[in-house]
């Protein structure tokens, strides 16, 4: 069986996409090939990087990605973790488009905080999915 593709889309791709592709790749790395970019990136929030190693994922040696560098390649699955990236962002051809808005957090609590509420919300949205894919 091979695995369903996942890009996860935000302004910048420094904190919410990345955090979210380290923990689906960490929950559910054997069933989903995970990646991230933004509409305008920038580099990869150290906030972001402390919070994810507090749960023992490291994402220090992610990059900030442009959308541009995945243009030509196409996903099951297109999944938005903020309003500017879901308004701004080109038609990316996905069998199924997510969104969820996370707030953009500006203390270490509050990066505390959406990694916890994203961890809960990957596993409802994609443990569920595959569920559903194997009915």
């Amino acid at each position: 069986m091979s695995k369903k593709t996942v890009l996860f889309l935000c302004t910048h791709n420094a904190a919410r996409s990345q955090m979210a592709e380290g923990l689906l790749r960490r929950l559910y790395g054997d069933r989903y090939d995970v990646y991230s970019a933004g509409v305008q990136p920038t580099q990869v929030d150290s906030d972001a990087i402390a919070v994810m190693k507090e749960i023992g994922i490291d994402i220090s040696r992610h990059r900030s990605k442009s959308i541009d560098e995945f243009q030509d390649a196409a996903f099951d699955y297109i999944v938005t973790v903020c309003d500017h990236a879901k308004q701004t962002c080109p038609f990316f051809p996905g069998k199924i488009l997510i969104h969820r808005s996370f707030n953009g957090p500006t203390s270490h609590q509050e990066f505390q905080k959406i990694r916890d509420e994203m961890k809960q919300w990957i596993t409802d949205i994609f443990a569920e999915e595959e569920t559903n894919t194997d009915s």
